[in-house]
């Protein structure tokens, strides 16, 4: 098991509308700190499956850190979809799910910015957790496009209503019902976005609203790359599931020794060998990664990826869905050149600062130094 995941309480469900539940967590006192969220971070959830075990999805922080709420996700029906409706039919306050720590990085870096946010259906989730911390800590307007089939596929209507009731002069919502207006265009999307064409842009809804949004902007000259955009997609890979390592440690006489698979976490080692000291090649690279408070010393293969490469040691490396788009393998560069084969995640400043994905990196260099936790 991932040692990043964790048992916890429902303490609460809540229906939402008839096709949506939040699940509200007991943090327990020792798991705090490793449960500290921001705005806009997502759970990585298990849940049991008779044909395989588990599957693994992602749900949206829909509760606030700066709003003494408990932390809270909010799972709307997919039709035909597995995991949503177990969780919806089957969870009640009580029940325990194993759960992986906060991670995402669709997350406000500056709460003194006017917002424009959008949002479609479930993609409200992430977006009322951002909402609600602006306007808790931030002192500047805050603008929400929320688009639903009806009214009663509103989530959190009574809620968006109190806030605007709390915050009249910061706070607009404007709902676009397709059973009143239809469909959202970019026209009318950019006619609705034209006063707030200063406002930083976050948005979260399916890829159909997200391109109409993304277009009604660009009439308004804002481009695609100042939209921080927060995607929703299904896991390739089960995080929670034991990651097969096989590490190959050089023995007495220069032979190597396969060892068995240990627990993630976990790097085993045979009796009576003397590892020999990491060198680059032709072939590998040589990797110092820092890592939980520990140091490692890897041969890099230069065609593999880092998050592979310490999975195979049995190193426990934090990752979801090994796609660069959740952020949650983020790490930094401290020597060395490397170079990512994809990145849905991080922005150029970030960029500049050295950090890279850990499941999409390559090494260019021949000795590098990596610090995860940084």
């Amino acid at each position: 098991m991932n040692a990043r995941a964790h048992r916890l309480e429902v303490r609460e469900v809540v229906s939402e509308t008839a096709e949506a539940v939040s699940l509200i967590f007991e943090i327990p006192a020792e798991l705090r700190r490793r449960f500290d969220y921001s705005p806009g971070q997502f759970l990585t959830i298990r849940v049991p499956s008779a044909e395989t075990g588990s599957v693994a999805r992602c749900y949206s922080l829909s509760s606030s850190p700066h709003c003494a709420e408990r932390a809270t996700v909010t799972v709307k029906r997919t039709p035909g979809g597995y995991a949503s409706n177990w969780l919806c039919d089957n969870v009640t306050a009580g029940s325990e799910l194993t759960v992986l720590e906060p991670a995402g990085n669709f997350v406000p870096r500056d709460w003194n910015r006017d917002l424009l946010l959008c949002a479609a259906g479930s993609g409200i989730t992430p977006i009322m957790s951002i909402l609600k911390s602006a306007l808790a800590v931030g002192r500047r307007k805050v603008v929400l496009l929320y688009a639903n089939r009806d009214r009663q596929s509103i989530v959190f209507g009574p809620q968006l209503r109190e806030l605007v009731r709390r915050y009249p002069r910061r706070l607009t919502v404007t709902h676009w019902l397709e059973a009143e207006r239809g469909l959202p265009t970019a026209r009318g999307v950019s006619t609705w976005a034209r006063p707030y064409r200063g406002h930083d842009v976050y948005l979260c809804g399916p890829a159909g609203f997200a391109t109409v949004v993304t277009q009604g902007l660009g009439q308004l000259r804002i481009s695609g790359r100042a939209i921080r955009q927060e995607e929703y997609r299904s896991l390739t890979d089960n995080p929670f599931e034991r990651h097969a390592a096989v590490v190959l440690a050089p023995a007495v006489g220069g032979s190597a020794v396969g060892l068995a698979p240990g627990p993630v976490g976990v790097t085993a080692a045979p009796l009576a060998v003397v590892p020999a000291p990491v060198r680059p090649s032709a072939d590998t690279a040589t990797v110092r990664v820092e890592i939980d408070g520990q140091a490692h010393t890897l041969a890099w293969p230069r065609g593999e990826k880092l998050l592979d490469v310490l999975l195979d040691h049995g190193i426990d490396a934090p990752y979801v869905c090994r796609e660069s788009a959740c952020g949650t393998c983020v790490c930094r560069v401290r020597q060395g050149r490397t170079r990512m084969l994809m990145n849905e995640s991080l922005i150029e400043e970030e960029l500049a600062a050295g950090l890279t994905l850990a499941c999409q990196t390559l090494p260019e260099s021949d000795d590098l130094d990596i610090a995860f936790d940084q």
